[in-house]
């Protein structure tokens, strides 16, 4: 799942960057709708339950979402929606404080 931070380092370069911006692009629409399947018909990556498999994952999740739009990935969406909406998510910014890509 790092393509999209190679992807966003990558862009910087401009136009000589553009034969790889279309292999990254393809790697993180790869990856997005691996997680987005993953996700149908269960809350979370493993299961009914959150799990350290959603929290090494939520980065890239918040990333996607806040740099290449997931509207095309609803489980993924809803699954970030899902983990945001939690206690311990929320206490977990109040502490540290917020930062750009959660909602």
């Amino acid at each position: 799942m790092l393509a999209p931070i190679v992807r966003i380092n990558v862009a910087r370069v401009g136009e000589a960057a553009s034969p790889a911006l279309r292999r990254l692009d393809s790697e993180i629409a790869l990856h997005l709708n691996y997680l987005d399947s993953a996700l149908n018909g269960r809350p979370y990556i493993l299961g009914p339950e959150l799990s350290a498999a959603d929290i090494q994952l939520s980065f890239i999740g918040e990333l996607a979402a806040a740099r290449f739009g997931i509207a095309s990935y609803p489980n993924l969406e809803a699954w970030i929606k899902r983990f945001q909406a939690r206690p311990a998510y929320k206490a977990a910014l109040a502490r540290g404080r917020a930062y750009s890509f959660a909602a």
